[in-house]
């Protein structure tokens, strides 16, 4: 069955559209007060608070550092707007640079961005790395400027650029 996700390729067909962030990147990044976009069942926690989409995150007041690795396609815009109202956290997303999301949402409101060298490999609900690597290379995006001081400590080969 083909993922709804309308970035689907040979890496992202599959029957669900819920990937997780490799551990070791959101541990590399520091602490999260909360994820509005969580798992409901989930190997490892992101952030001390969590919503899942039983809360449905989006609706829910949003406090501190907040980690965001969206649900991707079409509501990825809902999420990054919410986060840069918010002001105060880190999102993973595709680097669609081309996409009227990426303008509306990141190119005026953003603090810096961190290109992934090469293309991540998410994983599994039940805390498995995924077969493949993601359909499309991968842009972490900092709200407020104390976010910027995370990308230096990632372990993951990137480049920062600060807007």
């Amino acid at each position: 069955m083909k993922s709804k996700n309308k970035f689907a390729d040979r890496s992202t067909i599959n029957a669900k559209d819920e990937w997780l962030t490799p551990p070791e990147l959101i541990k590399s990044l520091g602490e999260f007060d909360l994820d509005p976009c969580s798992p409901i069942n989930r190997p490892w926690d992101t952030a001390k608070h969590h919503f899942t989409e039983l809360d449905d995150g989006l609706s829910k007041n949003w406090f501190g550092r907040v980690w965001c690795n969206p649900p991707y396609g079409t509501q990825t815009g809902k999420w990054l707007h919410a986060l840069s109202n918010h002001g105060n956290g880190i999102a993973l997303i595709f680097a669609r640079t081309e996409t009227r999301m990426f303008f509306d949402y990141i190119w005026d409101k953003a603090d810096a961005l961190y290109f992934i060298k090469g293309r991540l490999r998410f994983y599994n609900v039940d805390g498995t790395p995924g077969n493949n690597t993601a359909g499309a290379p991968s842009v972490l995006v900092a709200y407020g400027k104390n976010n910027i001081q995370s990308f230096e400590k990632c372990i993951f080969e990137g480049k920062l650029v600060i807007l």
